[in-house]
């Protein structure tokens, strides 16, 4: 009986075996062999990640909430909070007279004191709330300082200037003894920015001087400790226009004969200036000497040149307020310029590894060379052949350090004489004809065009952003070609008109249409040359110089003109572009033949 129970269960398991291994048979049939229908009954791709984006929200949340744990967001805010009640309490007792005015400006005055002191204490004890206490601290003190001294006028302008710089210089204190850049910061700023605020537009500008000077030697400081640039920014914003308004007041009142000119300390101007120029150029050689191989910041790289626009004109204000003569001021920026030279020559004479820093000077040389030699030189025309000499010699400099940016500041330094040549004779009708202009014009056409040969002979050399970013085969050298061009016309432009003088007929009629020709002339003239070189650059510079007489031609002289001379006006043009027909019809016939050098 209990051998027949005993087969039974054993049957019945080996049944429920087949019966579960034919089930997982089809199951696997079905997974292998799933019909399209299958395949469409699943979730769309697109409903899934609505769900991952609500998960990554939620990771999102959580990372921004574990941030402000960290960072010990709410403790702060509800410091600052708790600490700006206390300044307000005391600014609502003074102001309901509660307490005497002076009174509410010490406790002020105080409190703020106390918290920067509190926050010395806190980053002693690296608590997360010392940052708090010092900037509530730094900016307290700004604000009370501003308003004791405007508003209620209880606070004399000395102490009110000296607890400024007290309250900088001792932020600054905090920042370096636990190398942290919130003190140093907030504490700059204030007292930037309250001394400039001070008896606004009227200050006493020695002293505020004074505190802006200091501001800028803090600003160094902080940039040392977090390499941050952006404070030092905001000092020389403010910095320089109050300075230049220094100046602009002078003259101004000057020209009134206002008896208030007594109170603007003319004879400092001068001094102060001196001060901040060689102050700035100072903190600029010290920041690029010391960037080393971690690159040079855009502040220190174009601080000289920023420096050398300002000083300039703002020492002129000085000058002519002074009466001194504009001459020996000209003869002093040259001097000047050769010092900044000096720097770049020393700079690019040291071993560093990094980028030497020398154009920095090199362009605010240029920059200064350009500004005072009219005033040493009287002239302000027979100074640009000497900028463009100087531009020539860059050049060769610039092959000597394997520059590139040496090279560019030599193309643009040309390129502006020839401009400032342009602008200058353009605006002035009579000086354009003067027989004298034609000495510079000519100085300056010749000078240009050996700069571009020059510049056609040798290739760019060494690493430089504007070369390897911007122009790599070297273009902009064409600038050259389009100065000596400009400037070679308003020579030609001058002799044509003194041999019109000697000839019968309208003069005014004939130096138009001349003009015209010269135009056309140039531009056969640089075909033929390009043809000869197979030369691109001086074929394209050939069809802009025919388009600009086209222009001259068809839209000015058939207007205006009249006779013979718009007859060989239109006539020369008409040569030019059958020349040029023939030309690029050449061009396109034989594409495979190699330029010549410039110089062969």
């Amino acid at each position: 009986m209990a051998d027949d129970q005993e087969k039974a269960r054993v049957e019945e398991l080996t049944a429920r075996i087949h019966a579960l291994t034919e089930t997982v048979e089809q199951l696997s049939a079905r997974l292998t062999h799933s019909s399209p229908a299958t395949a469409a009954s699943t979730p769309p791709a697109s409903d899934i990640p609505v769900e991952e984006e609500v998960e990554d929200l939620s990771q999102v949340a959580e990372k921004i909430i574990t941030w402000a744990g960290k960072a010990s967001l709410l403790p702060r805010i509800s410091t600052l909070c708790f600490l700006l009640v206390v300044a307000l309490g005391l600014r609502t007792l003074t102001d309901n007279n509660i307490i005497e005015t002076l009174l509410g400006s010490v406790l002020g005055m105080g409190y703020a004191a106390l918290l920067i002191l509190a926050s010395w204490y806190g980053y002693s004890r690296e608590n997360p709330l010392a940052p708090v206490f010092a900037a509530c601290g730094a900016a307290l003190m700004a604000i009370i300082v501003v308003e004791t001294h405007s508003r209620f006028q209880s606070l004399p302008l000395v102490p009110a200037y000296l607890t400024l710089m007290a309250t900088g210089i001792g932020t600054a204190l905090i920042s370096y003894r636990f190398n942290v850049l919130v003190p140093i910061s907030f504490g700059t700023l204030g007292m930037c920015l309250a001394g400039a605020a001070i008896d606004y537009p009227n200050p006493f500008f020695p002293y505020l001087a004074m505190i802006l000077w200091t501001a800028n030697i803090l600003g160094y400081f902080a940039a040392i400790l977090k390499r941050c640039s952006w404070l030092r920014w905001i000092v020389l914003l403010v910095t320089l226009p109050m300075i230049h308004l220094w100046g602009v007041k002078i003259t101004f009142l000057l020209g009134r004969h206002d008896q208030a000119i007594a109170m603007l300390a003319i004879p400092w101007l001068l001094p102060v200036l001196t001060l901040f120029t060689c102050t700035y150029l100072a903190l600029a050689m010290a920041g690029i000497v010391r960037s080393g191989n971690s690159g040079i910041s855009r502040y220190d790289y174009t601080l000289p040149t920023i420096i050398t626009i300002w000083a300039f004109p703002t020492a002129s204000l000085a000058v002519k307020a002074q009466g001194t003569s504009q001459a020996l001021l000209g003869l002093v920026g040259v001097l000047c310029t050769l010092a900044y030279f000096g720097v770049a020559f020393w700079m690019a004479g040291r071993k560093a590894t990094g980028s030497s820093g020398a154009n920095s000077f090199i362009f605010a040389g240029m920059t200064l060379l350009a500004l005072t030699l009219p005033a040493a030189s009287g002239s302000f025309l027979f100074s640009l052949p000497a900028v463009g000499l100087a531009a020539l010699w860059l050049l060769v400099v610039s092959q000597r350090w394997h520059s590139g940016g040496t090279r560019a500041i030599s193309y643009l330094a040309q390129f502006y004489a020839a401009a400032a040549l342009a602008l200058f004779l353009y605006g002035n009708s009579e000086r354009a004809v003067d027989f004298p202009t034609a000495i510079p014009a000519a100085l300056l056409s010749g000078t240009s065009l050996y700069h571009y040969l020059l510049a056609r002979r040798s290739t760019p050399l060494g690493a430089s952003s504007f070369f390897t970013g911007f122009d790599r085969q070297d273009r902009s050298a064409a600038l050259l070609l389009l100065g000596a061009l400009t400037s070679g016309f308003f020579f030609l432009k001058v002799c044509v008109f003194h041999l019109l003088l000697n000839m019968p007929g309208n003069v005014s009629n004939s130096f138009r249409c001349a003009q015209s020709i010269i135009i056309n002339l140039a531009a056969a003239g640089l075909m033929l040359t390009a043809i000869y070189l197979r030369n691109r650059e001086i074929r394209n510079v050939s069809i802009l110089v025919t388009l600009i007489g086209a222009v001259k031609v068809f839209l000015y002289d058939l207007l205006v003109t009249h006779g013979m001379p718009l007859v060989l006006s239109i006539f020369t043009f008409g040569l030019v572009a059958a020349l040029e027909s023939i030309a690029l019809g050449r061009w396109q016939r034989e594409p495979s033949r190699e330029g010549r050098d410039l110089t062969e």
